[in-house]
């Protein structure tokens, strides 16, 4: 993947066909990246038919941030139709490049899945929502300045964020607020004054993932559905000091809750 020369949509079918033989399914409908607070919706969404640890599934590691699962589940849902569930987050800080950032993303779609369902956990610029709060994305802002795509590849992102997906997340919680998600590139957290830049620019959310990997599945064809779980207000915006370690308390506290809302989106679908 890190030769130039390599095509990532090429390596992505060779990972989707290995998913295939580890797991007996040929084909999933909707795919699932549960990051930090979500993990737990894994197990509400359906029945659990094979796991999988990421890294024997070509061009994939094991992920180096706790609160990731480091595994890929094959899930049934009631209606017969099924879920890839990726706990197998590449970070761009990671320095690996975008092209293993995104490759989770690429072989979904190549299993076959048309839905995208991302998720994070990220800091909140608005002052009302608590840690523990889920707020649906319904725009991003990327300040990474890098892009899955490459050459002379236009990919149209009016409406990333499906809005036909956010009225169904609607349906299910009528409360839900929705926020434009910014992506910096980290691992630092963001000074605040790049958090009043972020707010000036129209963020709402600010954190370390997932508008690479929307970019990237909007080029594969995918409706995108993504949603933040609030685990602090940022810089600034809170007075105390930012740590991981507040990240994943904040996650723990939340998940059965944010999961098992996940988990009724999913099944409405």
């Amino acid at each position: 993947m890190d030769d130039p020369a390599a095509r990532p949509a090429e390596i992505a079918a060779q990972a989707a066909a290995d998913i295939a033989a580890a797991t007996g399914v040929d084909r999933h409908d909707i795919a699932l990246t549960l990051g930090s607070g979500w993990g737990k919706a894994a197990d509400l969404i359906g029945e659990t038919t094979a796991t999988v640890p990421a890294e024997q599934i070509t061009g994939f590691s094991r992920p180096a941030l706790a609160g990731h699962t480091g595994t890929i589940r094959s899930i049934l849902l009631e209606n017969g139709t099924r879920a890839l569930v990726i706990g197998a987050r590449t970070h761009y800080y990671e320095g690996h490049g975008v092209r293993r950032v995104v490759h989770s993303v690429r072989t979904a779609a190549a299993t076959g899945a048309s839905t995208m369902i991302l998720t994070n956990g990220a800091g909140g610029i608005n002052e009302h929502w608590t840690p523990g709060t889920p707020v649906l994305i319904s725009d991003h802002i990327n300040l990474t300045a890098d892009s899955p795509l490459e050459g002379a590849t236009f990919v149209d992102l009016t409406d990333l964020y499906s809005s036909r997906l956010r009225a169904i997340a609607h349906g299910i919680d009528p409360s839900l607020d929705e926020g434009v998600y910014t992506q910096f590139r980290g691992p630092h957290y963001e000074t605040p004054a790049e958090v009043r830049m972020a707010r000036t620019i129209g963020g709402d959310i600010v954190g370390m993932s997932t508008a690479l990997e929307a970019i990237a599945a909007r080029e594969a064809g995918m409706e995108v559905l993504g949603l933040s779980l609030i685990t602090n207000l940022a810089a600034g915006i809170q007075s105390t000091p930012l740590s991981h370690e507040e990240v994943i308390e904040a996650g723990q506290t939340a998940e059965a809750g944010i999961s098992a809302l996940l988990a009724r989106i999913v099944a409405a679908l």
